[in-house]
């Protein structure tokens, strides 16, 4: 029996509890150090998540604690100088998204690491939602026919008022919000339930004049399959807080229609007849259908016996492209071809 792995994070932020708490069920794992530059905050976190040694550097941290991994949950600015900190000392990474600012930023991420030989992964949890890994095994097993129609439509509130965002006020300064921070998310899930996209259409708005960045878009998307999807998204008119799945999606295959609302809850309809619920376990553990737990479980598996990881740092470059196509499209009124990004 091996012994669990040494892993720190990097970050001790609103975000972080949400990783600290799932690598405390993962019994491979061993959480030893985490770092913040607020060492209060650090000593803090530490305390409350059971982490050993807090450190306000995160350079500190690694020359002490010699961990396997280095999880990183700080601003995006941040992630390329950790990730070539982390690459110095031979150490893997697993960094939150954004991946970074710009797309040459995550080109140099993945090249550090290729020429380090270190693994760079993406935590990347949406696609690990229960809802989403139930739909994908229900078009694995043609339960709605050949899918032709996918589209999310996403209501939350908090970027209402005059000061959105309480829980993340730096979103209001954001010169990209809603499609680099949130719709990125989708747009992953979208690969992953209908494969790889061949090109978008959008279209945003900044609906809240306080804020810097877009809270809303429409985003039209071509398949390489030949089917179609659609993104309808604001931070405007829904509740507060959302429900967990964020919103309602709906698949369209030429056997039956596939429907899930914001609490996860899938309808099958086949065509003629009348809907009826397709009932799957729910986990109530831990954020969003305990999605974080289930990515660093995966992630750590793929530390540990060197199988890829969904969302290796190279091909998690193709949501990042989408996420540049988007703001591409929106500027210049125009279909972009992911062709162009060399996907």
């Amino acid at each position: 029996m091996h012994q669990p792995v040494r892993g720190a994070i990097a970050g001790a932020g609103y975000f972080a509890q949400f990783h600290a708490e799932a690598w405390r069920r993962i019994p491979d794992a061993d959480i030893v150090a985490v770092a913040d530059p607020d060492a209060e905050r650090a000593q803090e976190f530490a305390g409350r998540h059971g982490i050993p040694r807090a450190y306000s550097s995160v350079e500190a941290m690694l020359r002490a604690e010699q961990p396997r991994f280095l999880d990183i949950v700080t601003r995006p600015e941040t992630h390329l100088p950790l990730t070539a900190l982390a690459a110095s000392r031979g150490v893997d990474v697993i960094c939150q998204k954004p991946m970074a600012p710009s797309l040459e930023e995550c080109r140099e991420m993945v090249r550090t690491a290729e020429d380090s030989g270190i693994r760079l992964l993406i935590h990347e949890n949406w696609r690990w939602q229960p809802w989403y890994r139930e739909i994908r095994s229900l078009l694995n097993q043609g339960a709605l026919g050949r899918p032709f129609y996918l589209s999310l439509i996403m209501r939350t509130g908090d970027g209402r008022g005059p000061e959105p965002y309480a829980v993340q006020p730096y979103f209001r300064s954001m010169p990209r919000l809603l499609i680099y921070e949130t719709l990125v998310h989708f747009l992953d899930t979208f690969r992953f339930l209908l494969g790889e996209i061949g090109s978008v259409y959008c279209e945003t708005a900044r609906l809240n004049p306080v804020i810097a960045g877009e809270d809303a878009a429409w985003i039209h998307i071509h398949f390489r399959s030949g089917a179609v999807g659609l993104i309808d998204a604001n931070r405007i008119s829904g509740p507060v807080p959302p429900p967990p799945a964020f919103g309602d999606l709906r698949c369209e295959g030429e056997a039956a229609v596939l429907g899930m609302d914001g609490w996860g809850r899938l309808f099958v309809r086949p065509h003629g007849a009348q809907p009826q619920p397709h009932v799957y376990p729910i986990p109530e553990a831990g954020y969003r259908g305990d999605s974080v737990h289930a990515f660093q479980q995966h992630a750590l598996g793929c530390l540990l016996s060197g199988e890829p990881c969904e969302s290796e740092g190279e091909s998690y470059l193709r949501t990042v492209h989408l996420v540049e196509a988007c703001y591409e499209s929106a500027a210049s009124h125009r279909v972009v071809a992911m062709e162009e990004y060399g996907d």
